[in-house]
């Protein structure tokens, strides 16, 4: 995804030089938005239930009862403790464990910029206004330009994280139980 800054001039403003253009590119990306929020929201429970079966398999009440009010990156955070732990407790690593937390993080970092995008500055090129960065270079407006192949790579990334997540949490299980 290619990044452009814009000095920031007294207003928060955003130049769209075609409309019809621009309409028609959200159009397109509209579905890719939707199941980007749709597919992060499943990772997020699949992480949820790795988690509460960490705590007991017998219930997941008593995970529930922690995650509760934990954002996503605190349970990407918890998982990397409970495995770190277990890894030093089994002098063992366990394979695709670096990958796997990249790619949590990576997928919530993706997932934050589509959905905290202000979609209605989009231009005819896709680039859509995501923040305004403060620095000594002054503020400058930060556009992200996304375009269907890079909404696309970003569902797919969701998805084969969540896969990798439930591979992983097995692999994790069979070096448990002596099964690896």
């Amino acid at each position: 995804m290619k990044t452009k800054l814009k000095q920031f001039i007294q207003h928060l403003f955003h130049e769209i030089e075609d409309e019809d253009k621009a309409e028609e590119y959200l159009d397109n990306a509209l579905p890719y938005i939707g199941m980007i929020v749709m597919y992060f929201n499943s990772l997020e429970s699949t992480l949820d239930s790795v988690l509460c079966e960490n705590f007991t398999d017998r219930t997941d009440a008593t995970g529930l009862i922690v995650l509760n009010k934990m954002n996503y990156s605190s349970k990407v955070d918890l998982l990397k403790r409970f495995c770190d732990d277990f890894q030093i407790g089994m002098s063992s690593r366990l394979k695709g464990y670096d990958k796997l937390l990249v790619d949590l993080r990576e997928c919530a970092r993706l997932r934050n910029l589509v959905v905290h995008a202000n979609w209605e500055s989009t231009d005819e090129d896709g680039f859509t206004y995501v923040r305004l960065r403060m620095s000594k270079k002054g503020m400058q407006q930060e556009y992200v330009q996304f375009t269907e192949e890079s909404l696309q790579k970003i569902f797919e990334l969701i998805i084969q994280t969540r896969s990798d997540l439930y591979e992983f949490w097995e692999h994790r299980n069979d070096v448990l139980y002596g099964r690896a």
